[in-house]
């Protein structure tokens, strides 16, 4: 088991351990505090490409096929020679080499074959797992493959890392830092769009070979860290998580491999101070920790956000609905006194002078009592409308002029959708209502353009389906005669 021997003794106290972690006394808790940062960094710089290709599951197929090429090395070392098949370095490179031919069979599968990507992922990923099981029962089943600690590469053995492999994670980390600035245009192009980048001259193939190349020797050299199969999560949950705070590559890449490489020493750290906490699990469940506050709270597309968005939405729609139905109240109410209430222009201060009660306008919509009322106060509390204190209610001169802004939209889309769209006059009214909310000036303009017939720019449409509303509406007849047109 990959647990935390930092410090031998259980029975230290857990001031101690802190104390100890906290001034770096111990060789062994700097070497691995400094391998696994960098090795998290590493794994976060480049799982941001492999996420933005698509290709995340990439470094699971590596570390699968990794499996076999430990075991086949293992087994040729033993034939060689009895007692030398615990070679690190030629188990890493047997590793190593499998893991590349893995990846490019599942590239080879999803290029000339009627498979899909997820389907050559499961079955490269099933057959080198099933092969690397066989030839490592094989190999465990010699007189030295029981004691060669073949299983460490599956569940890794953080402890056991040393001042040699620090020295090579610094130097993965550094290569990996160079091709990232060297290709950064090259990958992020290759992610896209690779189709243009083909089209622009761009090696396609030699780009995603090395891309892929770099993810093989991260997973490998992380088998020793937190083994084969967590190594994957290394990868991909640092970029993850990135994506939902920013969308510039540029800071996504930094960032995934910030919070790569801090996910190494708050991992290293629980398990330091938390007897028997194996330390490749508590990495990945420090990333895992990150990752689920990133998706509620991020400000790219977290859950809270999106909360926030839509309900910011709502109200807005709610409100606009509330405003269209305050004229068209009083457009009615006019139209039932005036034969020409047609061609009539209400402007702004005409639409102040009149009373609107709260029933009238539940009757255009489903709102309930509560809702309306919530409505209502909050229209006032924004200036949209004010009230006498006695049940009625009127449109302020903001409220009016948007009132007014958000009927002409929707009856410029009514004409639009009769004219262009072919939808009938008795299903105008309600498709205009879905998509009135979303028209922008532009979009506006446009329908001015092409219903240049219909209306003139600034005058108010009739309605397409006009729908009687009985309606309380009046109108303070002292400031009526000065008002209207």
């Amino acid at each position: 088991m990959n647990t935390s021997p930092f410090f031998e003794a259980e029975d230290v106290s857990l001031t101690t351990r802190i104390g100890r972690l906290v001034t770096l006394r111990d060789p062994n808790t700097r070497i691995v505090i400094l391998a696994t940062m960098l090795l998290g960094f590493a794994a976060g710089v480049v799982g941001v490409f492999m996420v933005l290709r698509r290709r995340a599951l990439i470094g699971d197929v590596v570390g699968h096929s990794a499996l076999p090429g430990i075991g086949i090395t293992f087994l040729l070392l033993e034939l060689h020679q009895a007692g030398s098949g615990r070679q690190v370095p030629w188990l890493m490179l047997g590793a190593f080499v499998a893991g590349l031919i893995g990846a490019g069979c599942t590239m080879l599968i999803e290029r000339f074959s009627k498979i899909k990507a997820d389907a050559a992922l499961a079955i490269v990923l099933s057959i080198f797992y099933g092969s690397g099981a066989v030839l490592l029962s094989m190999a465990q089943k010699l007189p030295e493959g029981a004691s060669a600690g073949l299983q460490e590469y599956l569940s890794g053995k953080t402890a056991s890392l040393v001042r040699d492999d620090a020295i090579l994670f610094a130097l993965l980390a550094a290569i990996l830092l160079a091709l990232t600035m060297a290709l950064f245009k090259e990958w992020v192009l290759l992610c896209f769009d690779d189709g243009f980048a083909a089209a622009a001259g761009r090696p396609v193939f030699w780009l995603d070979t090395l891309l892929i190349s770099l993810v093989a020797f991260v997973s490998i050299i992380g088998m020793q860290s937190v083994g084969l199969i967590l190594v994957v999560a290394l990868l991909i949950i640092p970029a993850s998580t990135a994506k939902f705070w920013t969308n510039r590559i540029r800071s996504m890449v930094w960032l995934a491999g910030s919070i790569g490489g801090a996910s190494g020493l708050i991992g290293v750290a629980i398990s330091s101070i938390i007897p028997k906490a194996p330390a490749g699990p508590t990495i990945v469940l420090v990333g895992a920790t990150a990752f689920l506050f990133s998706l509620i709270f991020g400000r790219r597309g977290g859950l809270y956000r999106q909360w926030q968005e839509r309900r910011r939405l709502r109200q807005k729609i709610v409100r606009q609905d509330l405003l269209r139905s305050c004229y068209e109240i009083v457009e009615e109410s006019l139209h039932q006194r005036q034969a020409s209430a047609l061609s009539f222009s209400l402007q702004p201060l005409a639409l102040t002078a009149f009373s609107l009660t709260p029933q009238a306008i539940a009757r255009q919509h489903s709102w309930n009592g509560w809702q309306l009322t919530n409505l209502l106060e909050k229209a006032t509390r924004d200036g949209l409308l004010t009230t006498d204190g006695h049940g009625h209610w009127y449109l302020t001169s903001v409220g009016a002029d948007e009132a007014m802004h958000l009927a002409r939209n929707h009856r410029l889309w009514e004409l639009f959708l009769m004219h262009y769209a072919d939808v009938a006059a008795e299903h105008v009214h309600k498709s205009a209502d879905f998509i009135e909310h979303a028209l922008d000036a532009e979009t506006i303009i446009e329908l001015e353009r092409l219903l240049a017939q219909e209306t003139t720019t600034g005058t108010m449409p009739p309605r397409v389906d006009p729908q009687p509303v009985s309606t309380t509406a009046t109108d303070d007849t002292s400031h009526l005669d000065s008002v209207q047109e």
